[in-house]
């Protein structure tokens, strides 16, 4: 997106790792000469709010990382960003499934099956506690050019190569 300057990280200091999550995205945006926006939401009450913050600091796109309590809001979500013409990347594919712009996060089907893996060796007498701990090792991208053409975005083609999934 040309131009772009202020991006929102939608995110909840209450989530294990959000804190790290958000140093990282803020030690990125200031390599991209970018200005981020710290907007928390840690209840579905704070939705309104986080709205109004998107709209009253004038955000060009914003950043919602895995959040449980936003997840349940999916739809209201992301039609708040096309009714806003804001770009949005998700960190779980299901609000691309409801009409966001994009996704990128861990696969949600290989950490069932890591998961079904660990049930496996729990109900054959392993031990939890000594059992390592994993962090995910497959991630996906998905993009939806519907919603890009909506938003008068073009994705480069080396982008669309790389998703693992494009809704046309």
């Amino acid at each position: 997106m040309p131009g772009l300057s202020r991006v929102a990280l939608l995110w909840n200091p209450d989530v294990r790792g959000a804190v790290l999550d958000y140093k990282q995205t803020e030690g990125a945006a200031h390599s991209l000469r970018l200005e981020l926006q710290s907007i928390e939401i840690s209840r579905v009450e704070d939705l309104d709010r986080a709205f109004s913050a998107l709209s009253n600091q004038h955000a060009q796109a914003f950043i919602l990382p895995p959040n449980p309590v936003t997840l349940q809001s999916q739809g209201q979500i992301v039609s708040f960003a096309q009714r806003n013409r804001l770009p949005s990347i998700y960190g779980q594919k299901e609000y691309v499934d409801a009409g966001g712009l994009m996704a990128y996060g861990p696969s949600t089907t290989d950490m069932f099956r890591r998961a079904a893996i660990y049930v496996d060796k729990i109900l054959k007498g392993a031990k939890p506690a000594d059992l390592p701990v994993e962090q995910a090792k497959k991630f996906e991208l998905i993009i939806n050019l519907k919603i890009a053409k909506a938003l008068g975005l073009t994705i480069r083609p080396s982008l669309l190569q790389r998703a693992d999934q494009v809704i046309e």
